[in-house]
Parts: structure tokens; sequence; C-alpha cells
């Protein structure tokens, strides 16, 4: 019998994400609240994202409409990486990334913990931003799957290419 096989990626639809920033833009221009309070969020670049407004209670209340959308649509808020608050001239502003990827440091400790299980004949190898995970039983597999969905690695984890 073969090898069964599935990789570990985290990886973001940019095409929410889009949709979850202009649906906070249109709400921050309509919004009572935020009249007047210059609030804005806007791409600053590929993967960052800026808020903008006078003050440091607007640009939270900002931030947390951005939040709320990225959850309507399906996205972990792990992998939305916020800054802090920076004071420029009048204005409050924040920059957060969009996180894509399973950086190295984060890949070995998800090695490390489907190792520590001691999972017979299962083996992760780490590619790239990824991880292969193979094994004999397609139950180890999803004992593995199982055991990284309980645990919190600061990142949101997708399953693909299960075979």
């Amino acid at each position: 019998m073969a090898d069964s096989s599935f990789d570990v990626v985290s990886k973001v639809d940019r095409q929410e994400v889009d949709n979850a920033l202009n649906q906070a833009a249109k709400e921050l221009s309509q919004r009572f609240d935020f009249r007047g309070t210059n609030s804005s969020i806007d791409w600053a670049g590929e993967e960052a994202v800026t808020l903008q407004a006078d003050t440091e209670e607007r640009l939270l209340a900002a931030l947390e409409v951005f939040k709320d959308k990225l959850v309507k649509r399906g996205i972990s808020l792990k992998a939305f990486d916020a800054g802090d608050p920076q004071q420029s001239g009048k204005a409050y502003k924040l920059s957060g990334t969009i996180v894509q990827g399973i950086e190295s440091e984060k890949a070995k400790k998800i090695a490390k913990a489907i190792r520590d299980e001691g999972f017979k004949g299962v083996q992760a190898q780490i590619q790239g931003d990824q991880l292969r995970v193979t094994g004999k039983k397609r139950d180890d597999l999803q004992a593995v799957i199982a055991l990284l969905k309980a645990q919190d690695f600061g990142i949101p984890l997708q399953f693909t290419n299960y075979r």
C-alpha cells in the first residue's frame, strides 16, 4: 500500500481580505461615529494594511471594524498581524500585515509536535513555507490533523492535498 500524505499550509485568500478591507473602508466612511475623524484603511503594499484616524480611540475602533469584516469573510484573526498605534503628527496610524506561509521556526515547532506525539511511520518534512506529512495509515494522518487543530501555533493552519 502506498503512503498517504497531506500538506500543512497557512494561506489566506487575498481576494477575501480585499473584500473585507473594502467593506471596512465603506463602513468607516458611512458610520456616524467616524464622521470627521479622518478614519481610513488602505493597502500599503502586497500584504500590508494601514489604518489611520485623528484619535487613538477611533483608530482602535476602525481596527475592530476591519477585524469584524475579516471574521465574517472566514479569515482567521491569526492571519492579521496588527502593529501598535503610532502617533504621526496630529494623526494616529497603525500598520498590519497579512500573514502568508509558515515561517521556519513555526514549521519546526509543528514538526516537533508531530514527532513528540510518537506516531509510528509518520514523518513531517518542511518544504519552503509549508509542511508535507506522510504516513502509512490514514488513521494516523487524521490523528495528526486533529492534534494540530487542537494546538495553537499562532497562525491559521489549513490541510491540503490529502491523498
